[in-house]
């Protein structure tokens, strides 16, 4: 899967990372890579409690590739 994430520098010197595609997804370090690293396991824990959150029914569900 494929996300766009927005990172930027905040006043106190930290890199904040936000995932538009999914509200509240966000997560931060002191540097970029430490950012990137967090906003992955953020990505991942978003999927998980939205996934848990809803029953699936499997004959409903299509793959969709842009």
């Amino acid at each position: 899967m494929k996300l766009h994430v927005i990172i930027e520098q905040d006043e106190a010197g930290y890199f904040v990372a936000e995932v538009p595609a999914l509200p509240g997804c966000l997560s931060q370090g002191t540097t970029f890579d430490e950012a990137i690293a967090n906003i992955r396991e953020a990505v991942e824990g978003w999927l998980e409690v939205m996934e848990s959150k809803q029953v699936i029914d499997p004959s409903r569900f299509i793959e969709v590739a842009i």
